[in-house]
């Protein structure tokens, strides 16, 4: 059944049975190859998003190093965006950015519960260094059994399949 739920994931019979949430740890991680994914997703939609705002002001500046001037911001604008944006909707109740909601993988710390705000800046500012050191600590994700990555290594953090497909 697609809406499957066990007992103690029901409020109302929790409550009516007398018993607490089963804590549940995570057995389903998120493979690399979906987090990559995910990330072209959140790149391709805020990028576009910053294209069209842009490109409209631009229309309406008639000097042309003023408009080269914005487009170029750009390169500053886009990655400050997605790490803004990323550190909003992985605290989230969501626990996910649009691109991960799609493929339905979640970030969780190592309990599997929802991570606060201070975790999920702490988190990408790792991820800022995972990149800096050429892409290496995304390598990690290919030698451990959970596909941590240096970041989620660093936060404490996992990325979960929301359920197994």
């Amino acid at each position: 059944m697609d809406d499957y739920k066990e007992a103690h994931e029901v409020t109302q019979l929790r409550e009516l049975l007398g018993f607490s949430r089963e804590h549940i740890i995570p057995q389903y991680y998120a493979s690399f190859d979906q987090r990559l994914l995910a990330s072209f997703i959140d790149w391709f939609m805020i990028t576009g998003i910053w294209v069209v705002i842009v490109s409209s002001f631009l229309l309406f500046i008639p000097n042309k190093a003023m408009q080269v001037n914005i487009a170029l911001s750009l390169l500053a604008i886009i990655p400050l965006t997605k790490f803004i944006y990323h550190v909003i909707m992985e605290s989230s109740a969501k626990q996910a950015t649009f691109g991960k909601q799609l493929l339905k993988i979640k970030v969780c710390d190592l309990d599997g519960e929802r991570i606060g705000f201070g975790k999920s800046f702490g988190r990408n500012l790792a991820k800022v260094f995972s990149v800096a050191i050429l892409f290496i600590g995304y390598l990690f994700s290919f030698f451990n059994h959970k596909h941590q990555c240096l970041h989620d290594m660093l936060a404490d953090t996992l990325v979960i399949k929301d359920r197994l497909i």
